[in-house]
């Protein structure tokens, strides 16, 4: 995925004058040793080891140099807390702290660090100078056990690098009474985030004149090999849809100005297919699964959500409608009592778009078609022209994570996790659609998205991303981060007698 950033890893270890600085230097050459052994992570380990100040600027400046974008911090022994701290501040990136934990009951005089304590000086003087970190759920270990953190620490760090450096690129104004994209833009300037808003004019201008590409045939090969023979079942509307891909990629190369990386939020329905002759969601898709989402229907914070998720995974992610409940009948006939969990008809719902969801995560039979609900309105169901383009098919079956990061219309912002698992039940339905699963979805959809005043637009990833979502919004400073509670723990908004 050239869209997402590549991560380069230094170390900087720190010691207490008053401690043995060898032990520290000792210590962090086996944690990066670890990270080279466990996770294949070749991280660039600074020389200078910082005891004050002056060190500190030597150490960040070797990192820098090397071309380091993401750091561990490594408390080797107890630490200096004021250049220790100041590292965060003067690193251009995301910086884990962790601490090293005691090796043996033979080596508690010259041999013990302190380190146990020393990340609390460490975490009280970054509070003190308001500087973000990440910090592990338990800070202090072995080096196998630092390593492991780091290796979660990775896709933490390309997502706020990703974040830092993102651009969105809008369409047009959201379809009338559809407030999925309610999107106060001073919450992505908070973050980081840049915005140009564009009109759906400047979108027909730019794919009229990419009307003879020269580039088209090839991307009309590689769709046609990607649907094979079953999923190709309108041929002759490729060269549009090509066309369009090649339009949107273009505008991004184009458009990032001072950014690096980018995400798309289309307006989608209902002037697109008559201008432009086609759905675009096949082409959504096709971005989706190169790390370029495209979000539905201006959806901007959809997009943005994607987008984390692609750093994260570095893997195809899609954006769903929490769309429609599962039949009773469905539920007692494939799903009551067949499943670890137990899920019950509430833990269930369908997720569904029209066709964005990229190919490699839909099942078997997945193929272009056209929107059935457009062709009602636009084509008075009948033989479809325009509202060709979907891609269509059940979405595979296994873990996912549902999640979105929104801004509230004072800005503020807030987020929602969940974890849950694609159910391999075939939906009987159209779009593109999957029966998901959620422990305690109904509590959930009540105290958390209908409560909290969430949109129906949740993006997804394939795979538990929980925890590193997670840590992303914490460090984002997110302050509302809800999930969905087990049973017997209730939502502040829950009423204890129903």
């Amino acid at each position: 995925m050239n869209n997402v950033p590549d991560i380069k890893l230094g170390i900087i270890s720190v010691s207490r004058d008053c401690f043995v600085l060898s032990l520290s230097a000792r210590r962090v050459k086996a944690v990066a040793h670890a990270c080279q052994a466990l996770h294949g992570i070749e991280a660039f380990l600074a020389d200078t080891i910082v005891e004050n100040e002056n060190d500190m600027l030597k150490a960040v400046a070797e990192v820098k140099n090397a071309g380091c974008n993401a750091l561990l911090v490594f408390l080797g022994n107890f630490g200096p807390e004021t250049p220790e701290t100041l590292i965060a501040k003067y690193f251009d990136g995301p910086v884990m702290y962790a601490a090293a934990a005691e090796e043996s009951m033979n080596d508690l005089i010259n041999g013990r660090g302190d380190a146990y304590c020393g990340m609390l000086n460490c975490s009280y003087n970054l509070g003190l100078r308001k500087l973000r970190a990440v910090i592990p759920e338990y800070p202090v270990g072995t080096a196998d056990d630092i390593a492991n953190m780091v290796y979660e620490f990775i896709p933490v760090a390309r997502a706020l690098i990703g974040v830092a450096n993102l651009k969105i690129q809008s369409f047009g104004p959201r379809p009338q009474d559809f407030f999925a994209c309610n999107a106060p833009i001073k919450g992505l300037y908070d973050l980081g985030v840049e915005i140009q808003e564009n009109s759906e004019l400047d979108l027909l201008a730019s794919f009229n004149e990419h009307k003879d590409d020269l580039r088209i045939g090839k991307v009309v090969s590689e769709m046609a090999e990607e649907l094979g023979p079953e999923g190709n079942r309108y041929p002759e509307i490729l060269s549009k849809l090509a066309q369009f891909e090649l339009t949107l990629l273009d505008w991004a190369d184009q458009n990032k100005g001072a950014k690096k990386y980018v995400a798309f939020a289309d307006k989608c329905w209902p002037a697109f297919p008559k201008e432009f002759g086609f759905m675009p969601c096949y082409v959504n898709s096709r971005l989706a699964s190169k790390g370029i989402p495209v979000s539905c229907e201006v959806d901007i914070y959809g997009a943005l959500s994607e987008y984390i998720g692609a750093c994260i995974t570095r893997d195809a992610v899609t954006l769903l409608d929490i769309n429609n409940t599962v039949p009773a009948d469905l539920y007692e006939s494939e799903i009551k009592g067949k499943f670890g969990y137990g899920y019950k008809l509430a833990d269930t719902f369908m997720g569904f778009h029209c066709g964005n969801t990229p190919f490699c995560k839909l099942k078997r039979g997945a193929g272009v078609k056209y929107q059935l609900i457009m062709n009602r309105l636009m084509e008075s169901s009948g033989t479809p022209d325009i509202t060709r383009g979907t891609l269509e098919g059940d979405i595979c079956e296994g873990a996912i994570t549902f999640y979105r990061l929104h801004a509230n219309p004072d800005s503020s912002l807030q987020a929602y996790i969940t974890q849950g698992e694609v159910l391999p039940v075939a939906s009987r339905s159209f779009g593109g659609i999957g029966v998901f699963a959620i422990p305690e979805m109904a509590r959930f959809y009540r105290h958390v998205l209908i409560a909290k005043r969430y949109p129906h637009h949740g993006a997804v990833v394939f795979g538990n991303a929980g925890k590193a979502l997670y840590t992303v919004f914490d460090y984002l400073g997110v302050g509302d981060i809800a999930y969905n509670r087990p049973e017997g723990r209730m939502y502040d908004t829950e009423n204890p007698f129903a």
